[in-house]
């Protein structure tokens, strides 16, 4: 219903969701909090192999993962959502944890995270507010906790300034943070593909990301132009 004084009348576009959470309590809960809410939840999981089931019955337009499921409960349900991103890309996936599960969170972040969300129980203290997180990673946005950025920022040792990057390698880390590949940023700055390698390892190699750290040295260093507000 639009709010006395203006003149708004649509209404919200429906959302179905698939809920994953081994804690029939807080799986519950959650059902009874979207359906209030108006989002159809199509299926309630409790382990990984139901949830990628469920996903694959229902193409929901969202997945609500919770990290630890069964049977090691340890990292199933990012593992889970990493899977859901490669087999059915228009599926939106929020997960929502305890902790930040550092390996797999980076590898979550690292590609297109438009449709992707990563919050912590802990930190969600107010509904409407988490409500609203899920309505838009749903329709193709993000949400990701500070806390987890912070965490990602730390395990890549980073401790150096963006200062100490040239101008052009800030343009390349700017339109990587745009979500370019290397071609685009190639096409855009009007430069070689070899050109851009070169760019993004230096960028890499000042902002103290070591090969080690593989895909995540991307969505890492793309995170650290962002904290900076660049």
């Amino acid at each position: 219903m639009a709010r006395p004084g203006t003149h708004e009348s649509y209404e919200r576009p429906p959302i179905r969701a698939v809920v994953a959470d081994d804690s029939v309590l807080l799986r519950d809960g959650i059902v009874r909090l979207l359906t209030d809410d108006g989002i159809e939840v199509a299926a309630a999981v409790g382990d990984a192999p139901s949830l990628l089931d469920a996903v694959a019955d229902h193409e929901p337009d969202l997945a609500l993962i919770d990290v630890r499921m069964p049977p090691t409960h340890t990292d199933e349900g990012v593992r889970a959502a990493l899977e859901i991103r490669r087999s059915h890309p228009a599926v939106a996936v929020l997960v929502l944890s305890q902790y930040v599960e550092e390996r797999y969170a980076g590898d979550l972040l690292a590609g297109d995270v438009a449709g992707v969300g990563y919050l912590l129980k802990d930190r969600v203290i107010d509904t409407q507010d988490f409500l609203a997180s899920l309505r838009r990673v749903a329709a193709g946005g993000s949400a990701v906790d500070a806390e987890v950025v912070s965490q990602l920022l730390a395990r890549s040792r980073q401790g150096l300034e963006l200062e100490r990057l040239t101008p052009r390698e800030r343009q390349v880390l700017g339109l990587m943070a745009e979500g370019l590949s290397n071609a685009g940023i190639g096409e855009q700055l009007v430069i070689s593909q070899g050109a851009v390698e070169k760019h993004i390892t230096n960028v890499f190699m000042k902002l103290g990301l070591e090969p080690e750290d593989g895909a995540h040295r991307r969505v890492l260093a793309v995170l650290t132009y962002l904290r900076a507000g660049r």
